[in-house]
């Protein structure tokens, strides 16, 4: 990857906070900080050359995210405006899918959706995480060390969307590859949207052949009578959706957690539930930490700020986190444990108790089966991944006690905490 400008020592209010710095993702919180000294909606750049609105206050957020009058989700008039490569695109690029739409459109896409994922039944999702969690510690059990990332996050979401969709597990490689570059926002997203595109059609094409008791055929068969290629933009949407911000999730609860030893400790005795860690992260660590973009319909002035028609207007639900904690989040009560990481408002995410599940129940059995992980890196010197939208680690090692799901690990055995001096 083509290395990014090293980030400016401080910001100029006058010009945009460049929130694809590397920078950005080694100390998001000056970024924060910088725009917010702008006011609730503050001015950044989210490519070199690409501007863009970011809110910054909960109560603008919410007034946005609840007026779909005032704002639509159509990129169009503002795509006509960027170049073709640009790398950000792939994420922001009009598709006839839910996100992206206004209205009528917006409705019959997200009924179509939901219904869809209403089929789902809980117990036969929380399988699925456990045969996929399964899979992956008889992988790296036996080793006594993993990336909680590359080794469990990455693939777990890979094997449990592949599922719900009805690929085989045997894509798990390009899906994983693909995604990654698309969220990054640097030049490799362009391939990577490219390659997460063939990856759909692929899909696609194999439900259109043979249908199956999956979502993707679900929605191919809906009674609203989505078109083919309106279901493979759901499909796109959905499956990239469910699979990037989901990892991001798990494997961020997981480094708050084992960078905790008290923490960790009340959560495999069990006084305390893995779900009120992975609230937690949602509150305080969003996965998807700017995104919700929205675009004006006509110039307005909003909460102080002028706002042009076919620019960005993009929500921060990472600045939002930090400023409710430090008591700088508008009217928003810093007590208050709620959290916009899934939007708010008619777009609110469709599937967010299917997404809190599969995290809740991967971690969970995660921690039972090894419960003396140890992480062998500290939480401050872990790499996060470039680009303006997720907050998302590169890796995440770790060690415990050898064993897998069908052999517990030895009793006899030196535990991984009585090893740290002989394996840092």
């Amino acid at each position: 990857m083509t290395p990014y400008p090293a980030p400016a020592e401080s910001f100029d209010r006058s010009t945009p906070v460049r929130l694809w710095e590397d920078g950005f993702a080694v100390d998001p919180r000056r970024y924060y900080e910088a725009l917010r000294a702008q006011g609730p909606v503050g001015w950044a750049e989210l490519a070199p050359g690409v501007p863009a609105y970011v809110v910054t206050d909960r109560r603008a957020a919410l007034d946005m995210l609840h007026d779909d009058t005032t704002w639509s989700r159509d990129p169009r008039p503002w795509q006509a405006t960027v170049p073709e490569d640009l790398p950000i695109l792939g994420m922001m690029r009009w598709r006839p899918n839910t996100l992206f739409s206004d209205g009528a459109e917006h409705v019959r896409h997200r009924t179509a959706l939901l219904q869809a994922f209403d089929l789902v039944e809980p117990h036969d999702l929380r399988e699925r995480v456990l045969r996929a969690v399964h899979i992956l510690v008889s992988r790296f059990g036996p080793r006594g060390e993993a990336d909680l990332v590359n080794d469990f996050a990455r693939p777990l979401m890979t094997l449990v969307f592949n599922s719900l969709f009805g690929f085989p597990e045997g894509e798990a490689d390009r899906l994983n590859d693909a995604l990654g570059a698309l969220m990054e926002g640097g030049e490799a997203s362009v391939q990577g949207e490219a390659e997460y595109g063939r990856y759909v059609m692929d899909l696609i094409g194999a439900k259109t052949a043979r249908r199956g008791d999956d979502l993707t055929s679900r929605l191919l068969d809906h009674p609203l009578g989505l078109t083919t290629e309106e279901v493979t933009w759901q499909v796109f949407l959905t499956l990239g959706a469910g699979h990037e911000p989901s990892t991001n999730l798990v494997s961020n609860a997981l480094s708050r957690i084992l960078g905790n030893p008290a923490y960790y400790s009340t959560l495999t005795s069990g006084s305390r539930t893995v779900r009120d860690a992975v609230l937690e992260v949602l509150r305080h660590e969003t996965p998807l930490t700017n995104y919700g973009v929205l675009y004006a319909r006509k110039p307005l002035s909003f909460h102080g700020a002028w706002v042009r028609a076919a620019v960005p207007v993009v929500v921060s639900y990472g600045a939002l986190a930090l400023f409710a904690d430090e008591g700088q989040g508008g009217t928003h009560d810093p007590r208050d444990a709620s959290h916009l990481s899934f939007g708010a408002g008619p777009h609110t995410c469709p599937v967010k108790h299917e997404g809190l599940l599969i995290a809740t129940e991967a971690i969970e059995r995660l921690t039972q089966w090894l419960p003396d992980m140890e992480p062998t890196v500290p939480r401050d010197r872990l790499t996060w991944r470039p680009g303006p939208f997720h907050r998302s680690l590169v890796s995440l090692p770790v060690r415990f006690t050898p064993c897998t799901p069908d052999r517990p690990a030895d009793p006899t055995a030196p535990s991984a905490s009585s090893q740290t001096g002989a394996r840092a």
